[in-house]
Parts: C-alpha cells; sequence; structure tokens
C-alpha cells in the first residue's frame, strides 16, 4: 500500500570514516529498504539484522493473518470476551482510538471486517452488494473497541467485529526499529517500510537526506524533493493498489463511514515525528477530503501534509514549501 517515496540518496562510500549499508528485504508482505550509517560495514550488518528482528518481533504481535497472533486472539474473542494482551498492543491500539477520536472516524483498526467484502487481489469481477457492505459497516466502529487499563484486556463489544493494523503497522514497525537502533549507537539511517518512511542523522558527507514525491500522473518522475532528517514520511496512494470494473476505478483505501472506496484525492504525502502517526493520518485524509483533511492537519503540532486530489492539483498543509524538481 505505501511504497510510492522514491530516495535520493546522495552517498559517499566513505566520508570521516563512515558508510551507509543497505539492505532490502520483504517483512510484513512488503519491502523494506534499511539503510545504516556506520564506521564500517560488519557493525552495519549486525545492526541491520536487529532492525529485521525488531520489525519481525512486531509483526508476531500485531498480525491478524497469524492464527497465534495477539491480534488474533482479540478477534476470535469478540463479542464474547475480553482478551488479555501485552502493555505494546494495549498501547498500540489505545494511540490508534486516539487517531480515530482526532481524525471524526476517518480512521478506524476495527475496517478489518471489510476484508471479506473488497479484495484488492485481482479475484474480484463485480460490486459487492449493497447489503454486504451494510452488514460490514455494522460491524465497524472505534468506539466498540472496549480497553482496560487496569486488567490490560482488549474487548471487541459485537460479534463480527475485527481489528487490523494494516493502515498503521508497517509505520509503527519503521518506528521501533528506528529506535532500536538509535539505542544501540547507530548515529543516521532510514527504514523505509514500502514508503513509511523514518530517518534519523544524516548522510555520511553531512548532508540531510531527501524525499523526491512520486508524481502520481508520471509515476517515472518526482513532482517535488524535500530534505528529512529525524523526521518520519509515509505517502499514500491510489494508483498502485486499485480494481477497475466496468470501466470504473476503485482504490484500496476504505472509507469505515461508509465501507465504499475513498475518491477525489490519488495522493496523500504526511511528515510527522512517528511514522505510525503520519501512516494513520495519511489514510485519514483520503477519507476525511481536501480540505477537511488540511484543516485538520493545521490544528496538529509538527505535523504536514501534500494532497494530490484527482485532477492532479497540488494542496500543502501551511508549513510546507515545495522545491519542484
Amino acid at each position: 500500500m505505501r511504497f510510492i517515496i522514491l530516495l535520493l540518496l546522495l552517498f559517499s562510500c566513505r566520508v570521516n570514516a563512515q558508510e551507509t549499508v543497505h539492505r532490502e528485504l520483504l517483512l510484513m508482505g512488503s519491502r523494506f529498504d534499511i539503510y545504516v550509517v556506520s564506521e564500517d560495514s560488519v557493525s552495519s550488518e549486525r545492526y541491520i539484522d536487529l532492525a529485521i528482528a525488531e520489525i519481525k518481533r512486531i509483526e508476531g504481535i500485531i498480525s491478524s493473518w497469524d492464527a497465534n497472533s495477539q491480534t488474533s486472539s482479540i478477534n476470535d474473542a469478540a463479542g464474547i470476551k475480553p482478551v488479555v494482551v501485552c502493555d505494546e498492543l494495549f498501547n498500540l491500539i489505545e494511540r490508534c482510538i486516539t487517531i480515530s477520536k482526532i481524525t471524526d472516524g476517518s480512521f478506524d483498526i476495527s475496517y478489518a471486517s471489510m476484508d471479506k467484502i473488497w479484495k484488492f487481489d485481482g479475484s474480484m469481477t463485480s460490486l459487492p452488494s449493497e447489503e454486504a457492505i451494510l452488514a460490514s459497516v455494522s460491524k465497524i466502529g472505534y468506539k466498540n473497541i472496549i480497553l482496560n487499563k487496569e486488567k490490560s484486556t482488549v474487548f471487541l463489544k459485537n460479534k463480527g467485529m475485527k481489528i487490523g493494523f494494516g493502515a498503521v503497522g508497517k509505520g509503527y514497525a519503521a518506528d521501533m526499529a528506528k529506535d532500536l537502533l538509535i539505542a544501540k549507537g547507530v548515529l543516521a539511517g532510514i527504514i523505509n517500510a514500502s514508503g513509511d518512511m523514518n530517518t534519523w542523522g544524516v548522510q555520511p558527507d553531512g548532508t540531510e537526506w531527501n524525499v523526491a514525491i512520486t508524481n502520481p500522473m508520471s509515476k517515472d518522475k518526482a513532482f517535488a524533493v524535500l530534505p528529512i532528517s529525524n523526521k518520519a514520511v509515509v505517502t499514500s496512494g491510489d494508483y498502485e493498489k486499485y480494481i477497475t470494473i466496468e470501466g470504473k476505478k476503485y482504490s484500496h483505501i476504505i472509507n469505515p463511514k461508509t465501507g465504499y472506496p475513498t475518491s477525489g484525492i490519488i495522493s496523500v504525502s504526511v511528515f510527522a515525528p512517528k511514522a505510525e502517526v503520519a501512516d494513520a493520518l495519511a489514510t485519514s485524509i483520503f477519507v476525511m477530503g481536501v480540505e477537511v483533511g488540511i484543516d485538520r492537519i493545521n490544528q496538529l503540532p509538527d505535523i504536514d501534509c501534500i494532497i494530490i486530489d484527482d485532477k492532479g492539483e497540488i494542496h500543502t498543509s501551511k508549513n510546507i514549501h515545495i522545491n519542484e524538481n
């Protein structure tokens, strides 16, 4: 879902006895690119191994596809009983509910009940029935996720409810991998989880990392290049994952309030201190629309966005200054 940010990395093999090591691999069902700046390649490879282990650990907790995960246990007990979870998962769910409140429900981790209705793997040949969509929407609602902090339990109030972290999980994994490497003394690097990207430090030559935001009207070109350091950026687009039925294109980003794919926006980039937050807000803006989305972002400290609508027009929050490429 998130793989439309291009990195412009102006690497030097060795500057001030530092070098950048990169590894590309498949994690959480998506492409991850991990860059580490260190004094030698052996240390860098070891650090990358640590980051990979951390990402796999997180996937084991939040994956709704793993029958043994705590998330699956929550879903299996929907409408039946609360489930005791680890503090990490409890706190993640609590933060997700906070984002749901901030976005008036445009972001909602209980959207996962829609997975059986809309499929973007090429298998759909006709639209779901209105009855099926309405039935699934009735199971969506962050207000029906009941948390008990004292007991560290999560309870989905209604049978058939499901939570999923597809709109926030990779961003959270990028954040955690970054935090781990910083704690280990890594001075600079990038965790790029299919476009959910978190950076820290600077390149070996002392310059900032730069990102090029893909032009969704011409995917082999960038419309803007922006410096980024010690911050996360997430770009979400409707043109990498979609279905076409009877000549009409349907985005993979679903409005949790209606159960139908969003329209009117083709790309959103959000800049925030954490990839988790940027990830959630990027999805939310598709649902909220251009005007409401920008207004909401402008009210949040240290967060900015770039939106491209379906006419190719660029809209930005108040603190964004674009140097067009």
